[in-house]
């Protein structure tokens, strides 16, 4: 049975990919910082829950050995956890919104990364997933056929560039796994709080979360993509 962990997993995309997931077999574990909503999830779509805080050093790596103890490896990695700081602009943008925002969507996928990565590599075939946007990418952003250039979003859609990089990075750093960003689509999440026309549903935006999360071992790698296929970077 293919063991999946999705970080930020007890609401929105992440709580949506998880029952995707579930459904298609996989034993999923929802990572999550806040207890009580967690186990709530996981009760409800029968997952199995860890406390683990993308941005706290000692709980991420609590959570790695809390699994290496009960599953022994990591077959999916989904790098969902992720927050949005809101429509600053340009002139809004300072130092503490890019920390707060690196933090979370940057730094914390480094560090749960980094932390299952013996995991990973305990698995025939290892699958890293990192929820990336549209607004991470210098062609889509600029492209004015598309809805991501009508925003200014420096501090998350830097955030998200970022995460493309380290796709990249980690996809030819680690040849056995396969490592890939993904693009669900503006999607009605809690992480903005939008909805109503043109803004498609949680289960519409967990679709290509959840095509890249099975494609096994011959699959793809060091690519960037939403449910209609490859994106430019």
């Amino acid at each position: 049975m293919t063991t999946t962990l999705v970080t930020g997993g007890n609401k929105g995309l992440g709580r949506e990919t998880a029952r995707r997931l579930i459904a298609l077999g996989h034993t999923v574990w929802i990572g999550s910082r806040d207890t009580a909503r967690g186990r709530a999830a996981a009760e409800d779509l029968g997952a199995r829950f860890v406390r683990l805080d993308v941005t706290d050093d000692a709980s991420v790596g609590a959570a790695a050995e809390e699994l290496r103890r009960e599953e022994g490896r990591l077959d999916v990695l989904v790098n969902n956890a992720g927050v949005f700081e809101g429509m600053v602009d340009a002139e809004q943008a300072t130092a503490a919104h890019m920390t707060t925002v690196f933090d979370v969507n940057v730094i914390g996928l480094v560090r749960v990364t980094h932390a299952f990565l013996p995991l990973l590599r305990a698995s025939d075939s290892p699958v890293v997933v990192n929820v990336s946007s549209g607004l991470g990418s210098l062609t889509v952003v600029q492209d004015p056929a598309r809805h991501e250039s009508h925003f200014v979003t420096p501090v998350y859609a830097s955030a998200k560039a970022a995460v493309n990089m380290l796709t990249v990075q980690y996809a030819k750093g680690l040849p056995t796994m396969r490592v890939n960003a993904v693009e669900p689509g503006f999607s009605a999440t809690d992480l903005h709080g939008l909805s109503g026309e043109g803004i498609q549903t949680p289960e519409q935006g967990a679709e290509a979360i959840v095509m890249l999360a099975t494609i096994g071992r011959s699959g793809p790698t060091g690519t960037f993509t939403d449910r209609n296929g490859p994106l430019p970077w």
